[in-house]
């Protein structure tokens, strides 16, 4: 018999990892309208942007006009990925409400991703959290290559538990547990949780898991099982990583919504809502969304 949860928190990524990947800039107009949508669906949280240098992410160049001119509820947290100080005093300028610090948990997809080792990058993250608690944002936390790297392959458990650990010492709030390639599956996850939660609090980790295989739902349902109630997704499958050859795409939140619904289990997301904002960007990227909600909507069309 399944032990499943009552309610599961998802938190939308689309706006910042679903667009960052798309090969051509969305305009901000289309950004504002879309985020907007968004926040009519019933999520407690999304992320709209990331403020890092537009040499590295042009796509997402405009996060400080985009962050100043959605329309934010008070009952969501809009959040932002930084990469370092400079990226923190923007974001703060904005009034975002959480900010987000990145790195990889293994070192050469450390490097790529933002050209530093694992040992130095800890110190540029100690100094954003440290600021950020100080003008009381909370802060979360990315942990990238969490089942496999696209350069060293498998990544020991222990190198995992062993950034997770310091980046919580400094203050973090939440991680973010990241299967950048989508290489993942059901019985490693399985495996790799319960070494977790000897040294990780599961009440402060989330999931994030790519659909590059098709395995994101399973990983998922394995996860819940393991006491995981927060996860990341992006709405249509939108999105993947820059610097990670073959991370083709995120999970999908409105599949995540329809599988959770089904069960029984509680998000506060509006399906229809969610097939709306779907629908609109799909239409804005001239493409039809992966995801198999948004198939079966297109197929209804026809």
């Amino acid at each position: 018999m399944l032990v499943l949860p009552d309610k599961v928190t998802i938190k939308e990524v689309g706006p910042r990892d679903g667009l960052q990947n798309e090969p051509e800039e969305v305009p901000f107009k289309d950004k504002v309208a879309w985020i907007d949508l968004l926040s009519e669906a019933g999520y407690p949280y999304i992320e709209f942007s990331s403020f890092v240098h537009p040499k590295w992410i042009p796509q997402l160049k405009d996060a400080r006009s985009v962050a100043t001119s959605i329309r934010r509820n008070p009952e969501i947290t809009y959040a932002a990925l930084v990469p370092n100080m400079k990226g923190l005093e923007a974001a703060l300028e904005t009034g975002v409400d959480e900010v987000s610090v990145f790195m990889s948990a293994s070192d050469t997809h450390n490097r790529k991703n933002i050209n530093k080792s694992i040992e130095e990058t800890y110190p540029v993250l100690e100094e954003v959290v440290k600021m950020a608690k100080q003008e009381s944002k909370t802060v979360r936390g990315y942990v990238s290559t969490v089942f496999g790297c696209p350069y060293e392959g498998d990544v020991s458990v222990e190198q995992v538990a062993e950034v997770s650990e310091k980046l919580l010492s400094m203050g973090i709030d939440e991680l973010s547990l990241g299967d950048t390639i989508g290489v993942a599956n059901p019985k490693q996850v399985d495996n790799v949780l319960p070494r977790l939660q000897e040294r990780l609090s599961f009440d402060r980790i989330a999931m994030h898991f790519h659909n590059t295989r098709g395995m994101a739902l399973a990983n998922v349902l394995v996860s819940l099982q393991h006491g995981i109630t927060t996860f990341d997704a992006s709405l249509g499958g939108l999105g993947g990583c820059p610097y990670a050859k073959g991370a083709s795409g995120n999970l999908a939140t409105d599949d995540l919504v329809h599988m959770l619904h089904q069960m029984g289990i509680e998000t506060g997301i509006d399906e229809q809502k969610l097939k709306e904002a779907g629908d609109y960007i799909q239409k804005v990227l001239k493409q039809s969304l992966p995801s198999h909600q948004m198939q079966v909507l297109n197929k209804e069309r026809v």
